[in-house]
This record gives C-alpha cells, structure tokens and sequence, in this order.
C-alpha cells in the first residue's frame, strides 16, 4: 500500500497546488446539485416509506444528532427493528423525552425498545474523547457508527468553537473525524462493522485548501455555503484514506451517504433559482424520514460489506459512496484528488490531537494520546 502512504512533503510542495474548483467543475457540481433537487423523488420511488428493515437484534449502533430531523428517524427506526440505539447527543433531557414518547406510543408491545441516552458535544472535542472513553469502557461491540449530526449554519456569519475552528468544519467533519478513530476498538470487537458518514450532495462544489481549512486567509470570501460544502468534502476526503488504511481483516467499512436534498439542507446562500424552486415546488423536497433511508440502507443491508470489498480490491480512491436512492453513487471529481485526501488526512489528525500513527496504533490495540484529555472532575 505504498501508493496511499503520505509521499515526500518535499515533491508535494513542488506541484503547483490548485487553489480553487475550475469554472467547469463548479458549473458540473451545481448541474448534479440541481438534477438531484429536482428528480430525486423520482430516482427513489422504488423506495418504501420508510424503509423496510430486517430484525435487527443483537445489533449495537451509535447514532450521533438523533434529538431531530434525519438522526431521530434513524435512531428510532433502528430501535423499533430490535437494534440497541445510543443517542449520542447533546440534549439529553430531550433524547429522554423521546425515548418515553416512544415507548408509550409502544406501550403494551414486547420487548420495549433498547434505546439509551449518552451525551456528545461535537462543537467540543473534549467531550468527544469522553464519549468515546465512556464507551470503550464497557468493552463491548459496537457495530454501526453513524455520524450523522450536522450543520449548515443558513446565512450566518462565521463562527469559531472553543477548540478554535470553524464550526462546520468541526462539527462535520473533525469531531466525526476523532469520534471514529477513538471507537475503533469497539468496532473492532463488533466486526464486521460499519461507520456511516451523512454527507451531501453539496460535496460537489465543495473544495478544500489544507492551508487554510478554517477560511480565515482571506484567500476566498467566508459564506456559510463556502463553510458547508468544504466540510462535507473533508469528510469523504478523509473517510476514503480511513477505508483505504483499515485491514481488510479488521472487518470495519467506512461509506458516505447523501440523504438527498432535505428541507434542511437549502439555505438562502444557494444560487436564486434553486432557492425559487425549494419555495414554489416544495414536493421535490424529502421529509426527514425519507432523507434517513440511504444511511438506514448503508447500516443494515447485508450487500453492502460486499460493495466496499470490491471497491477496496479495485483500490478504489474514494470510499464508497450511497446516494438518496440507496445505489451506489460516484463522488466528486475533486474527492478523487488522491493527493489532497492525504493533505485532508493529515491535517484533520494535527487538528484533533491524534499523532500521524493513531490509526495503526489503534487498530494493533495500543493506546493513543489526544491532545483533547477531558478535564478532571
């Protein structure tokens, strides 16, 4: 696996680095932006509503962002199947509520549902790293991860988290990023397993400068859009090298998702006639629980370990990618760009805290140090 190892620093700088997608690539990424707003409805109508699961007893999944939209269609779908489903979330009174609402809703049906509440911020990076020493405490499997919490910020002006980097980046992208990474011995004990990543069709006019990944250069205009779509193209950045560096043997798969276009994913930033459509043609739109079938599909078909192992095989340079109507999608030109994956790649493990080795040190069983220690209680 030579070809995915870092390389010499030195021949990188070499290359004239691009600076930003090419007018053609950002007229082709909006072309899919828009094909899928407008036919995803049609593309997906041989989907059930929702999407019929197999029993799933025994399985373990940790849902992050499950308190509303797609994560809470996930989560309790997951549960109502015989899944065990951690909300991983902020609000946990509300995640309660929930679950309550849930199990009276059920109220007289066996077993109840195995659901319980954990707390995760991902706008700190300390809890990250408390979550995942909470869980790996138990030294059980954990068999689906799904990274599914996430921001798109509409219209906002630019804003920092404590640990001081742009919050979409660090909400999509570097918290799931670590939360993955400090898992792996759970995951590792509930192989095969799978790690789901919610991302988005916006990927696609996305790009991502290494140098500047919180966008405070000046080199390119802040906008939430601008914020949104270079997170997403991290994210599946970084998850192509994760899936490329996992053993095989390790029995762990790592895919991306697009949900399709959701009534959250459409901000004001967005060019005007997509905006015009969203508002005068509100049924192209997929409601939270049809936007949860790719990820439910992607956690629970058992087709898909098979789909990754091909692609793995290939040495193919993008993770594998569901799209809203559970088929295998391709991802961006950009996300191709096998060098800057590994830029994204190293640069995401200095921005956690996690040193250039955490990912052999961790599957091998040995313990890694994250610059993020939880503060003593």
């Amino acid at each position: 696996m030579e070809f995915f190892r870092a390389g010499n620093g030195d021949d990188r700088a070499k290359a004239k680095k691009k600076q930003a997608l090419g007018w053609f690539e950002w007229g082709r990424g909006w072309y899919n932006v828009v094909w899928e707003f407008l036919f995803q409805r049609i593309t997906a109508s041989h989907l059930e509503n929702p999407l019929r699961l197999p029993p799933l007893p025994g399985l373990t999944c940790v849902v992050t962002g499950s308190t509303s939209g797609i994560g809470l269609q996930i989560a309790r779908q997951l549960a109502e199947a015989g899944a065990h489903v951690v909300m991983a979330v902020r609000k946990t009174k509300l995640a309660q509520e929930l679950i309550h609402e849930w199990q009276r809703e059920r109220s007289g049906e066996v077993p109840p549902l195995n659901v319980e509440v954990m707390e995760l911020d991902l706008l700190n990076l300390e809890s990250v790293v408390r979550f995942a020493e909470a869980w790996n405490a138990r030294l059980g499997p954990l068999h689906v991860l799904i990274n599914n919490a996430g921001i798109f910020s509409i219209g906002e002006p630019q804003h920092f988290s404590k640990d001081g980097y742009e919050e979409h980046l660090q909400v999509n992208h570097l918290a799931p990023a670590l939360l993955s990474l400090l898992l792996l011995p759970s995951l590792i004990r509930g192989s095969p397993s799978r790690i789901i990543n919610v991302n988005s069709i916006m990927h696609y006019v996305g790009f991502v400068d290494t140098e500047d990944m919180n966008v405070t250069s000046g080199k390119r205009k802040y906008t939430s859009l601008v914020g949104y779509t270079n997170s997403k193209l991290a994210q599946i950045k970084f998850s192509s090298i994760l899936q490329k560096r996992i053993p095989a043997e390790a029995g762990i798969n790592v895919i991306c998702v697009s949900p399709g276009i959701v009534h959250t994913n459409v901000a004001r930033d967005l060019p005007k006639i997509v905006i015009a459509a969203y508002h005068l043609i509100p049924y192209f739109i997929f409601d939270a629980q049809e936007g949860s079938r790719s990820s439910l599909f992607a956690a629970t078909d058992p087709q898909v370990p098979e789909y990754c192992g091909v692609l793995k095989s290939d040495e193919w340079p993008v993770c594998p990618y569901i799209s809203h109507d559970c088929r295998p999608m391709n991802a961006s030109e950009e996300a191709h760009n096998l060098e800057t994956s590994l830029e994204v790649w190293e640069k995401t493990l200095e921005m956690i805290g996690l040193p250039l080795d955490s990912l052999e040190k961790l599957i091998e069983g040995e313990q890694v140090q994250c610059r993020y220690v939880p503060a003593k209680e």
